[in-house]
């Protein structure tokens, strides 16, 4: 007998052939019993494949980020178009397993536990619908009467189309309690829920994905058009750009550029190597298809060869297993072709991150080599500037005689170096002059109001270092403090206390004042004048009861002037230090002052009178020892001439 299933006999056709199997095929008889039917994955594999797909088709999310140039937008287009395919070829795969997983979870329920009640369900249902055609039948008889007939025999068919209608109505009745019970028998199979379960996975995954859900002839169509009309027109403005454009990038800008650069490689490198894994897991599931193919067509030459010498009922029992074959490999082959299929555009897909990544790489080198540039001139200008710097201090420090000079101009330098340093810096770290300004603007604007402080000290500063500021050694008094200077810096200043209760020594303390005391109106800031030594002393005297205060004051007068003149000659010398130092003509010579002044308790003497600084402590001794004696004599004079006489 002639083999009637040729294609299904030769296994050794080409995936080429395998395509015209997926033709119309008979309906397969599929409860046929002792064919053995496989699936080529569990439905836990399928769930595990179709998972696995719609998680790495969600890395176009991570591509679209990756996105910066025209040409990264074509290779997302290509592999968007992949990815579509690759999942609709996927849900493919998974409907055609799903549909073996269906068949064979049918055959094993007919042999299984349920077969006996399967059976006689059905056995009852056959007989019922065989008594319902009867009834029916007999009804349609006993209602053609014939015209001759009398009326008893029309009474007597009248009742028993009731009777038959009644029968027919129970029969019915029964029939729907059957189907029932054989719905309930069907839901309550696991293998047959099983697979029920898969199949609305599988169409709930395709659901969730816009590419599934596009009719076939659709998936290439219009969409596409705008997509590719923006790549090619994003593509004509980037080479409409004129070549030598410079490069305004700042060395932020680079470093980002580079970060990001490194980051989509690093991400294009796991796109790549999920799309291996699955390539894979697709070429894995090929070496099971094939198996399958070859035992159903080994089975099929044996059942063609047992078909040449059988006849009658076994001839036709032998085609319906070749019919159930030929569903088998027709199923089997459209998992096949479409895992070939996978493999293919996967490797096509990862040729396009290769693509993408080796432009990444090139243009992350390009970053790299900027910075490097950058850098290596921010390096060379900042190290010019220094050496600047340093040769300025060494100037200074040759040439600058004067301390307070070479302290002044050594700070000046200091804050050019920074200052210039600042603004190299700046300038190199950002693209436009505008960005830095905005940037200064803000900083400047944030500082002054955290540091306001803090900024009228360093503006203090200048002022305390002017033409008749103060310099390290100075004795000034600030308040009710006097001191003498140990340091000056650019926000406050130290203060070494000195004595102000007696001659002028160190009391051990050093006192912190903030260089804004120049800018407070209480307790002023007071200084000697640099090359001065001259100060004036003041002594407040309680004058004894007396009958001439004229002469006493006289008296007072004298005896300070004498130890005064002692030290005319240094007095004089620092009255034209203070005149030359402060261009005024109206210093005069300073001269001892006694002043009487009237109070409530009697007559005080003011005495004010010139002193060296360096000979303050010895001359207010001396004055202190004379004036003591004068008022001492006086008290006896005023004894002596209240006296009674003998």
């Amino acid at each position: 007998m002639r083999n009637p299933y040729p294609l299904v006999t030769s296994f050794t056709l080409s995936l080429a052939l395998f395509a015209t199997l997926q033709a119309e095929q008979p309906a397969p008889a599929r409860e046929t019993v002792g064919t053995p039917q496989v699936a080529v994955l569990t439905d836990d594999q399928v769930v595990q494949v179709l998972d696995e797909t719609v998680d790495w088709y969600r890395t176009l999310g991570i591509q679209q980020q990756s996105v910066s140039q025209p040409s990264d937008v074509i290779i997302l287009y290509a592999n968007r178009q992949t990815a579509d395919k690759v999942v609709n070829i996927a849900l493919d795969i998974a409907r055609a397993n799903a549909e073996l997983l269906s068949s064979a979870a049918s055959n094993a329920s007919i042999a299984g536990n349920t077969a006996t009640s399967r059976q006689t369900l059905n056995a009852q249902q056959q007989s019922l619908e065989t008594q319902r055609a009867r009834l029916q039948t007999a009804i349609d008889s006993a209602g053609r009467v014939p015209a001759a007939a009398g009326r008893g025999a029309n009474s007597r068919g009248t009742a028993k189309s009731d009777e038959l209608h009644a029968e027919l109505d129970m029969v019915n009745a029964r029939r729907n309690l059957l189907d029932t019970m054989t719905g309930f028998v069907n839901d309550s199979d696991a293998a047959v829920a099983r697979v029920s379960a898969l199949k609305a996975h599988i169409e709930a995954i395709a659901e969730s994905i816009p590419s599934a859900n596009t009719p076939a002839d659709l998936r290439p169509g219009a969409a596409a058009l705008p997509a590719a009309a923006n790549v090619g027109t994003a593509t004509q403005s980037v080479a409409s750009i004129p070549p030598g454009v410079p490069d305004r990038s700042g060395i932020w800008d680079l470093a980002v550029d580079a970060y990001d650069l490194s980051k989509r490689h690093a991400d294009i490198d796991a796109i790549d190597r999920r799309t291996a894994s699955l390539e894979q897991t697709f070429r894995s599931l090929q070496s099971p298809s094939i198996e399958q193919l070859r035992g159903y067509s080994a089975q099929s030459d044996a059942l063609a060869a047992e078909a040449d010498h059988a006849s009658g009922t076994a001839l036709k029992g032998l085609r319906d297993q070749l019919d159930t074959l030929a569903w088998l490999f027709k199923q089997t082959s459209n998992i096949l072709i479409p895992l070939s299929q996978e493999g293919v555009l996967l490797s096509q897909y990862r040729h396009n991150l290769s693509n993408w990544r080796d432009a990444i790489q090139r243009e992350r080198q390009d970053a790299l080599a900027a910075l490097a540039v950058r850098l290596g001139l921010l390096a060379a200008v900042l190290a010019m500037v220094f050496a600047g710097g340093e040769v300025w201090r060494r100037a200074v420090i040759r040439y600058a005689k004067d301390g307070h000079r070479r302290y002044q101009l050594l700070l000046l330098q200091r804050v050019t170096i920074w200052t210039l340093v600042l603004m190299i810096t700046g300038l190199t770290l950002i693209t436009h002059l505008s960005t830095f300004a905005t940037f200064a603007g803000l900083l400047t604007a944030g500082a002054a109001v955290a540091l306001q402080s803090v900024l009228v000290s360093v503006v203090g500063y200048f002022f305390l270092i002017g033409k008749y500021g103060i310099r390290v050694g100075d004795r000034v008094q600030i308040g009710a403090v006097t001191g003498e200077v140990i340091d000056l810096g650019l926000v406050r200043m130290h203060l070494m206390e000195l004595n102000s209760q007696g001659p002028l020594g160190p009391t051990g303390r050093v006192v912190d004042f903030a260089n804004s005391i120049v800018f407070q109106s209480a307790g002023g800031l007071f200084k000697q004048i640099a090359g001065v030594n001259l100060s004036w002393a003041e002594i407040t005297l309680q004058l004894p009861p007396a009958g001439d205060y004229m002469a006493l004051q006289g008296k007072l007068l004298a005896s300070v002037s004498d130890i005064v003149a002692e030290y005319q000659t240094d007095i004089l010398n620092q009255t034209k230090a203070i005149e030359t130092a402060t261009a005024s003509t109206s210093v005069g010579t300073p001269t001892p002052q006694v002043q009487l002044q009237i109070r409530s308790g009697g007559v005080e003497a003011v005495i004010r009178y010139p002193v060296p600084l360096h000979q303050a402590a010895e001359v207010q001794q001396r004055v202190s020892q004379e004036l003591l004696r004068v008022l001492a004599a006086c008290r006896t004079d005023t004894t002596s001439s209240v006296a009674p006489r003998a």
